[in-house]
C-alpha cells in the first residue's frame, strides 16, 4: 500500500511540474526549474517523467527545447530515443535544437539512432551545426560499443554529466590537451576529449592546474566551428571557474557572434552569479535581438539568484510536492 502511495504521489509532482514546464504563461526560470525537476526523476528511470519533458517540445522557444533535448540525453534512458529522433529528423526544427538532439542521441549510446546520425552527417546540405554534431555522436556510440571503449581507463571526474565526448587519459597534461583541443586536423571528437579533459583538470577551483586549463580552453573560443566555441562555453559553464569570466564576457558581447555560443556563454556567467561585475554584464543584454540570448540571460540571471541564495538545487518544488 505504501508503495502505491508513493507512486501516486510521484504522479502527481510530474502533473505539476508537466503542467508548469508546457505553460507558455509561466515565467521562462520557472519553467526551467520545473524542467531540471523533471530530469532529476527521470534520471532515476521514471518513464513518466521523461514524457513530461517531451510533452514540451511543442514550444516555440528554441532554448526550451535545447534544453529539454539536454536533458533527456542525460537520463540514459533508451525511452527518450524516439523523441529525440523526432526532433533531429525535423529540417523546420531550429538547428540548435537538433544539434542538442543529436548530441543527446549520443550520450544515450542509442545504436539504434545510428542510421540517422550517419545520414544526418553526410548530407552536405545539413546545417553545419547539426553535421558536426551528428559526427561526434556516431564517434560516441562506436567508442562506447568497442573493445577500447570498455577497457579504456578514463580519468575521474568531478562532473557527473554525460559528456559529448569521454575524458582523456589519466596521465594527459595541460599542454598536450591544448594541442589536441587546438588541432584541427584531429577529428571532432578527439578534440572534445581533450576539451574534456581539460575541463577536468580544472577542477576543483584551486588544483594548480585549473587556471592554466582555463586558459587553455579560452583559447577554443577562436576556432572556426561554432558547435566549438558552444561547447567550450558551455564547460565553462560546468566549471564556474572565476578564470573564464572575460572569455565569457567577450563571447556574449561579440555581436557578430553565433547566438548559440553567446547564449551559453550568458547561461555560464549565470553559473558565476556571485562573482563581482557577472550581474551587471548580463542585464546590459535583456533586451538583445536574440531570441535566444534575452531568455538565456532571463535564465542565468535567475540562476545569479539561485547562487546567491545558497539554494542547495536549482529546481521547482510544485505545490503537490508539498501536500
Amino acid at each position: 500500500m505504501e508503495s502505491t502511495d508513493i507512486s501516486a504521489s510521484q504522479d502527481a509532482v510530474i502533473t505539476a511540474l508537466q503542467k508548469t514546464l508546457t505553460s507558455e504563461s509561466e515565467p521562462l526560470a520557472r519553467r526551467f526549474r520545473a524542467l531540471f525537476s523533471l530530469k532529476h526523476l527521470a534520471c532515476q528511470a521514471s518513464i513518466p517523467a521523461i514524457h513530461a519533458i517531451a510533452a514540451a517540445f511543442t514550444s516555440p522557444s528554441a532554448l526550451l527545447k535545447h534544453e529539454l533535448a539536454y536533458c533527456l540525453g542525460q537520463t540514459r534512458n533508451p525511452e527518450a530515443a524516439l523523441f529525440l529522433r523526432a526532433v533531429l529528423d525535423n529540417v523546420e526544427e531550429d538547428s540548435m535544437c537538433r544539434h542538442e538532439a543529436a548530441e543527446a542521441l549520443g550520450a544515450l549510446g542509442d545504436l539504434g539512432s545510428l542510421d540517422i546520425l550517419k545520414r544526418l552527417r553526410d548530407t552536405k546540405e545539413e546545417a553545419e551545426v547539426v553535421r558536426e554534431t551528428c559526427e561526434i555522436a556516431v564517434a560516441r556510440i562506436e567508442w562506447e560499443n568497442s573493445e577500447a571503449g570498455k577497457t579504456e581507463q578514463l580519468k575521474k571526474s568531478d562532473f557527473t554529466s554525460i559528456d559529448p565526448a569521454p575524458t582523456s587519459e589519466q596521465s594527459a597534461t595541460v599542454e598536450s590537451l591544448e594541442r589536441a583541443l587546438l588541432d584541427t586536423k584531429l577529428p571532432l571528437f578527439l578534440r572534445y576529449r581533450a576539451m574534456f579533459g581539460l575541463r577536468d583538470l580544472a577542477s576543483p577551483p584551486d588544483l594548480p592546474t585549473a587556471v592554466p586549463a582555463v586558459e587553455a580552453l579560452a583559447k577554443g573560443l577562436s576556432d572556426s566551428s561554432a558547435l566549438f566555441r558552444h561547447e567550450i562555453a558551455f564547460v565553462f559553464g560546468q566549471l564556474s571557474h572565476p578564470a573564464s569570466i572575460p572569455a565569457l564576457t567577450a563571447a556574449l558581447s561579440d555581436l557578430s557572434e553565433q547566438s548559440m555560443v553567446r547564449h551559453e556563454a550568458a547561461e555560464a556567467l549565470g553559473s558565476l552569479g556571485g562573482e563581482e561585475g557577472v550581474e551587471e554584464t548580463l542585464k546590459q543584454f535583456i533586451n538583445d535581438k536574440e531570441q535566444v540570448v534575452r531568455e538565456s540571460v532571463i535564465v542565468a540571471l535567475d540562476m545569479a539568484e539561485f547562487e546567491k541564495g545558497g539554494e542547495t538545487e536549482y529546481a521547482l518544488i510544485p505545490e503537490a510536492a508539498r501536500a
